[in-house]
């Protein structure tokens, strides 16, 4: 009921467009080549804001960038101001790894990287596993492909059995495992067994 949600009858969540492309992310040292201008050439560090400070261009950002989409942007700023016809390439000396976020009820919440986590089990495996108040028929994958976020909903539970087959994860997928409200109160009572009559705890079953 979430306005701008669609409920669709897809199978599994589409893979992403031509698989995964490397982002530039602040940090990432980068060789770049200008062809023929050997003073613009070198090693080149991206700030925290995202930002490359190119000599005779100045600060632009390229976070989000691949790497080929830099040397464009170079070669843009550079071209009919500076040279001809420039020709630069970009190659990543020190590139951040692709990951996947595991969140929610893990015991290690976080960002781990894609190649062990190519599936969902693995993944929720690579951040500890499930949590005591994890819902395990509540397990959210959202993925964007294109324009358009995909949102799966899977039963971890039943996958671990063998039930469904383990979904394939893809970078930058995110994976959220819910929270078991019921399993909270469930042990909140239990702290009061010695207090309580068992029938008191059978009715208060019931009621929920």
């Amino acid at each position: 009921m979430a306005p701008g949600i669609e409920l669709t009858d897809l199978d599994s969540l589409p893979p992403p467009d031509g698989g995964y492309v490397t982002r530039v992310q602040p940090g990432d040292q980068l060789e770049i080549t200008v062809l023929n201008s050997e003073p613009l050439s070198g090693t080149y560090i991206v700030d925290d804001r995202g930002n490359l400070d190119f000599p005779l261009i100045g600060p632009i950002n390229v976070e989000g960038e691949s790497a080929t989409g830099v040397g464009k942007i170079i070669a843009q700023h550079l071209e009919g101001r500076f040279l001809r016809d420039p020709n630069v390439s970009v190659i990543p000396a020190e590139l951040s790894q692709p990951t996947v976020s595991v969140g929610g009820e893990v015991e290690k919440p976080g960002a781990y990287p894609a190649r062990l986590s190519r599936t969902l089990a693995r993944a929720i495996n690579n951040a500890g596993g499930l949590a005591d108040y994890a819902k395990t028929d509540d397990v959210v994958v959202m993925r964007t492909v294109g324009d358009t976020t995909y949102i799966g909903v899977y039963n971890i539970e039943a996958i671990q059995r063998g039930n469904y087959p383990d979904p394939r994860i893809y970078a930058d997928d995110i994976v959220t495992v819910g929270d078991s409200p019921a399993r909270r109160r469930l042990e909140t009572i239990l702290q009061f067994v010695p207090l309580l009559t068992s029938s008191a705890i059978l009715i208060d079953r019931i009621g929920n």
